[in-house]
């Protein structure tokens, strides 16, 4: 991390302040005190057991401050902390890769039999909503496309 950090500076002179944990299978303290120490303001979490993360939805805690070793540390190692609404995979009904569903394109041609545009983006609006639901504040939200191995031959 030090040595990804050192080399952004010196190249872009920029110092990244946001992390994505994209594939971890756990969150512990240590994670977000060092990430901390990093400089990262905030974190975007992914997996998450269904249990937390559906309570999490339940409450409207997707997003929440993460005090790590608060006991310690105080808000010293204060870091935003933001779970991921489903992973990081795309909207059902919008995975295009032929490795994971298939779903069939976007169609805005009103001329031909499988247009659907219309459908479609009344589908990807109420998925957006959907995931708004999950948060007390209204603030920007990501939408992921993708999944494991997704992309090597999307349509």
């Amino acid at each position: 991390m030090y040595l990804g950090h050192a080399f952004l500076l010196k190249e872009f002179g920029v110092r990244p302040k946001i992390g994505w944990h994209v594939d971890p299978f756990g969150h512990s303290a240590a994670n977000a005190a060092l990430f901390s120490d990093f400089g990262f303001e905030a974190i975007f979490i992914s997996r998450l057991d269904e249990g937390e993360r559906q309570k999490r939805m339940d409450e409207k805690s997707m997003t929440f401050l993460w005090n790590p070793f608060s006991n310690n540390f105080g808000e010293e190692k204060q870091i935003l902390g933001h779970i991921m609404y489903a992973d990081y995979s795309s909207p059902k009904g919008f995975q295009w890769d032929q490795n994971n569903n298939n779903d069939g394109p976007v169609q805005n041609d009103t001329t031909l039999a499988d247009f659907n545009a219309d459908q479609r983006v009344t589908s990807l609006i109420n998925h957006v909503q959907q995931v708004s639901l999950a948060h007390k504040a209204k603030h920007n939200v990501m939408i992921p496309f993708g999944d494991d191995f997704t992309f090597q031959n999307a349509r």
